[in-house]
């Protein structure tokens, strides 16, 4: 009995490296979870980069828009993909469309250095040295990019350095949708 009961342990770990091994091939790893997509954006407050510091000012995501849609750009001047896809963000600020950086666990002083380097493409960045809006936007790693309508909603994400066109145009699209209009009450005359 004290022989199968030193042997169970191994039984059961073997059991669950079996499941783990099922699970991990029917899992497709290019399927990402979205599930900020049609969620507002967090109010997630963090220092304004000003020059090559964090601060003074602060800013929430959901404001950094402005009532305006935006494209809320994770970066790092450490990410490699960064770099790739940063000429496709300058061409974004070139048609005029607001892209807002968030500066993921980077230092104030190496987020300058970088767009100094390659050029600024945002209307703002974020600094973000703890990781705390990566944790709030649930994101995997840098670079992601979210749509955000003018009413502060996400209504798309990408995961990964944009450099594909269509995804770009799929991102501009959808915060160029028209947003719904607000609920209105309607007025009841009493004495009818």
């Amino acid at each position: 009995m004290n022989r199968w009961l030193s042997v169970l342990p191994l039984i059961v770990l073997v059991a669950l490296a079996a499941l783990f091994i099922g699970w991990s091939l029917k899992r497709d790893p290019s399927i990402k979870p979205d599930a900020l997509v049609g969620q507002p954006i967090p109010e997630t407050v963090l220092p304004l980069l000003t020059g090559d510091q964090a601060g003074p000012g602060h800013l929430d995501l959901k404001t950094a828009g402005v009532g305006q849609p935006m494209l809320v750009n994770v970066f790092a001047s450490w990410c490699a993909p960064c770099r790739v896809e940063h000429p496709a963000l300058m061409a974004l600020r070139a048609r005029g469309v607001a892209v807002v950086g968030v500066a993921w666990k980077d230092e104030p002083v190496a987020t300058r250095a970088f767009l100094d380097e390659l050029g600024d493409p945002y209307s703002m960045v974020l600094v973000d040295r703890e990781g705390r809006a990566g944790l709030d936007l649930g994101i995997t790693g840098a670079p992601e990019t979210f749509a955000v309508d003018a009413m502060g909603r996400v209504v798309a994400k990408f995961t990964g350095p944009l450099v594909d066109e269509a995804e770009i145009e799929r991102l501009v699209a959808a915060i160029q949708a028209p947003a719904r209009p607000l609920p209105t009450a309607t007025s009841r005359d009493p004495g009818r």
